[in-house]
């Protein structure tokens, strides 16, 4: 073990770091290869020279189940009782693998650049009798995939170990080399290494092959398909700090310095014993270029002899005077820091390998009463959830995909990111701490007790330890990281006892693998009575806190009714902190709205209460929300009232593929503040004037084209952090409102609709705060093009988002244009179109696609190596065309 145990009240203060997994530089956020430290190890990143080939049913009779003897044994480095260690079967499987043959002919497959999502093109399946349905995104994830590329290794390489590092391949991944089965990992959110040294014909071209086996009833939402996270190629020496290799802490930060604790981890795979030494510089790191700054620290030298086959963990300690804090975003800055290792041979004095570590420097407290203090300030928690999913583009990590939703959440407020319900891709966790956000990292969505037929609780009892230890290594030097979750709703809440031991096993692990953090797993059932939340050290609930179906206007509902539970919580558990992981579960599509509208704050979804199950729409009203949620103003109120609450975590940020609650004909889900296609809902402005009150601003709902309800009432509402407003129907007052104690909105609930201009004028401490008007529009004249960015990188992977605006004569947007545009693009590629609409079946990377309450997007991207002006232009039937220029640089 790289440290012990900890118990009590120790989880409350800590402080510790970030890593670089393999030298990766990261430049305003996108993963650049090619900057391997001098020393010994070189990384290159595998990310084109891909063949692909899909297939729906099984095409080699191959099964995990059938090679798990030789996947288990990839397991042994993170399962810490050698005695329960894998060992390999002595003789090779007998089959005769013919995709992994280095002279097999796949011309024919298709080449594609990893990460890739094989399902993500569609089509979508339609209708109910489909082999994938709503749940998992009406894609076709399922079946046998096929990658092929060759390697080369160097005739100077043959003193090296050479490993192939997997960020996270969905899934059962099984690997082979040169016709040799090598290994493989099944969780296809984890990240693993492989070792392929044995298998290498050094000097020569060496076939790898890459099976992944994505079975149906696997997930509850979109899972995607395919290599769909970075692979690197790791060349070191023999004698090399091991596999996420570095750990460091802070034991104190008093203000004028910072005491450092360092875990190296040196593996020698040579056959004889190696005498090295251990040198380690701490510099500033800037977060923006990647570039190492000014040195200011360094930990004392250490000598030891590593044996032929084994691993040593040396320990050495260092001060950081005046320590730059790693700090949350707006209230603090994240500064980073790098630690610089070297390994030196004793004998020549040579460096034998330089492994670098980002980290940061900052507390954490998780105070029963206050909530989280960071850095000895109160941070309330403003959080979402996020499914790994980006989208039109769908599960492949790209970069700017990543940013820009980070920007759109961070515009609203959010400083805190929950990974629902798995592993996220390492550059995620690189961007979260260079922007300031707070992590709460999250493994697994079931334990032994499944969800779905073919889900994780297959293989839990063999892997839930080496995936556990395998993502906390990964991830315990993230500064950004407040918070270790291992379960989100397991089944086992509802085992008592049985439940409980198999929670107290994973807590064991997590406590022994990295003691400075506390341990949670997430709670929609277990109650302050019960057993399982007894042996968590933060208390995380989903729904519970503000009640589950408990209102009156969800009385009719069936299923488990749960009154509110924050005093409940505190009353049992008194010393320790309680958060709110999963809130709201609101649901609306964007920009489109439903009468009546409801009179109460939260209320159900269905045909007679904010829904349509024909057109698959839910009023944008915002007061409606699934089954077992409701809406924002109810958890805001909620939450108010028990101050000691840390804060939330909405379900969700972003709208997701699969999990499209409360129509499964859909595609997607109707949960995020921010639909699909990155255009924010009208919740968005909800949480903005909470989150960021200062922040002066009106925001006016619905949209002001109503030519069917001439005479009829038609609420209107306005989002604010003003205290006062009076709202104008064509400049005739239809009241001044004073925000009562717990209520978030300003409600005209009694407007009668004529066409013309609503305007709102807000007040706050009695003077004017904010303005906002709202007028009936013309009809569709033309298109508009926005694009996000005015020059994106020639890489062949930068993306540009281009929204396009169904605008009127005086170029207003037409707020229920539904018209079809066509996107052409030259100078570049389209990658993808959308529209937001949850119900919408055209394929992503179709050219046409209809506005959706008058906006739709397309994604666009550089040939790679191409420079030059890329062109977009949308056209549509009766619409004068759009058109907007882009560089690529």
């Amino acid at each position: 073990m790289l440290a012990n145990s900890i118990r009590g009240n120790a989880f409350r203060l800590f402080s510790l770091g970030s890593w670089l997994l393999s030298y990766r530089s990261i430049i305003a956020g996108r993963v650049i290869e090619g900057r391997s430290p001098a020393g010994g190890r070189e990384v290159t990143r595998l990310d084109t020279g891909w063949r692909f080939w899909h297939s729906f049913e099984n095409p080699d009779g191959i099964s995990y189940d059938q090679l798990k003897a030789y996947i288990l044994p990839c397991a042994n480095d993170f399962i810490a009782d050698p005695s329960n260690h894998y060992q390999r079967p002595t003789s090779e499987p007998n089959i005769t693998v013919q995709y992994a043959d280095g002279q097999f002919d796949d011309s024919s497959w298709e080449t594609v650049r990893v990460p890739h999502d094989w399902a993500i093109q569609g089509p979508f399946y339609v209708g109910d009798d489909v082999p994938v349905g709503g749940g998992m995104g009406r894609l076709p994830v399922q079946g046998v995939g096929w990658y092929r590329r060759t390697i080369t290794v160097k005739a100077g390489d043959t003193d090296k170990q050479v490993y192939l590092d997997i960020d996270g391949a969905m899934s059962y991944a099984i690997v082979w080399l040169n016709g040799k089965l090598v290994g493989g990992w099944p969780y296809g959110y984890n990240s693993f290494r492989l070792d392929l040294t044995p298998y290498l014909a050094i000097g020569k071209d060496n076939q790898l092959a890459i099976r992944l086996d994505n079975p149906t009833e696997s997930s509850r939402w979109y899972p995607g398909g395919g290599l769909y996270r970075n692979v690197w190629l790791t060349k070191v020496d023999k004698t090399h700090v091991g596999q996420s290799g570095t750990y460091i802490t802070s034991e104190a930060v008093p203000s004028s310095s910072a005491a450092l604790n360092l875990v190296v981890s040196v593996e020698n795979k040579a056959d004889i014993a190696r005498n090295i030494s251990i040198s380690t510089d701490v510099f500033k790191l800037d977060t923006e270029t990647g570039e190492i700054g000014a040195k200011v620290a360094g930990f004392p030298r250490v000598s030891t002899q590593v044996l032929p086959g084994q691993r040593v963990d040396s320990n050495s300690s260092t001060i950081v005077k005046n320590p730059q804090l790693w700090g949350v975003w707006p209230s603090q800055t994240p500064n980073m820091h790098i630690a610089v290792t070297k390994l030196y041979d004793s004998e020549s004095a040579k460096v034998i390998d330089t492994y670098e570590t980002r980290f940061g420097i900052r507390t954490f407290v998780q105070d029963p009463d206050k909530g989280l203090l960071v850095n000895g300030e109160h941070v309330r928690i403003q959080g979402v959830n996020q499914h790994h999913d980006l989208g039109a583009i769908g599960a492949a990590f790209n970069a700017r995909a990543t940013e820009r939703q980070l920007e759109i959440l961070r515009e609203m407020g959010v400083n805190a990111i929950r990974t629902s319900h798995n592993p996220p891709t390492p550059e995620l966790l690189d961007m979260l701490d260079r922007k300031g956000f707070l992590v709460f990292d999250e493994i697994f969505d079931c334990w032994e007790i499944e969800k779905n037929p073919n889900d994780f609780h297959l293989i839990f009892s063999d892997w839930h330890e080496a995936d556990l230890r395998a993502f906390m290594r990964r991830d315990r030097n993230h500064p950004s990281i407040y918070l270790w979750s291992v379960g989100n709703e397991v089944g086992e809440q509802h085992t008592d006892l049985d439940g409980t031991a198999v929670a107290r096993g994973l807590v064991n692990i997590a406590h022994e693998e990295e003691p400075t953090r506390p341990v949670t797993a997430s709670m929609n059932f277990a109650k302050p009575n019960m057993t399982f939340p007894t042996v968590f050290d933060v208390l995380s609930l989903n729904y519970q806190g503000e009640g589950i179906r408990y209102m009156p206007a969800y009385s009719q509902l069936t299923g488990t009714t749960t009154p509110p539970l924050y005093d409940a919580f505190k009353s049992a558990f008194p010393d320790k902190m309680i958060e709110s992981s999963e809130t709201a579960s609101a649901l609306s599509t964007r920009g489109t709205y439903i009468f009546p509208v409801t009179s109460v704050t939260s209320a159900p979804v269905n045909d007679t209460s904010g829904g349509n199950s024909t057109s698959m729409q839910v009023s944008a009203y915002e007061l409606y929300s699934s089954d077992f949620g409701v809406s924002a103003d109810t958890v805001f109120a909620a939450q108010d009232q028990h101050p000691f609450v840390a804060g939330e975590f909405v379900w969700s940020g972003f709208d997701y593929i699969g999990e499209p609650t409360p129509y499964y004909s859909a595609r997607s889900s109707y949960s995020g503040i921010v639909d699909l296609a990155g255009f924010p809902k009208d919740r968005f402005y909800l949480y903005q004037s909470r989150w960021r009150p200062d922040l002066q601003f009106a925001y006016i709902l619905p949209h002001w084209n109503w030519p069917d309800r001439q005479g009829k009432v038609t609420p209107v509402h306005v989002f604010s952090s003003a205290d006062e407003a009076e709202l104008f129907l064509n400049g005739k007052s239809q009241g001044r409102l004073v925000k009562a104690q717990y209520v978030y909105r300003f409600r005209w609930d009694d407007v009668v609709y004529a066409p013309g201009e609503l305007h709102v004028v807000t007040y706050k401490n009695g003077k004017v705060w904010a303005e906002a008007t709202v007028q009936t529009v013309g009809s569709a004249a033309g298109l508009s093009l926005k694009a996000d960015r005015s020059s994106i990188s020639a890489d062949g992977e930068d993306l540009a988002y281009i929204t396009a605006e169904v605008v009127d004569s005086k170029g207003r947007v037409v707020p229920y244009a539904t018209n079809e545009i066509t996107f052409d693009v030259s100078g570049g590629e389209l990658v993808a179109t959308d529209n937001g609409d949850p119900s919408d079946l055209v394929a992503f990377p179709s050219k046409q696609r209809k506005a959706f309450s008058g906006l739709a997007l397309a994604i666009v991207r550089a040939k790679a190596g191409k420079q030059g002006v890329i062109t977009v232009r949308a056209s549509g039937a009766s619409l004068k065309a759009g058109r907007v220029t882009i560089k690529a640089v």
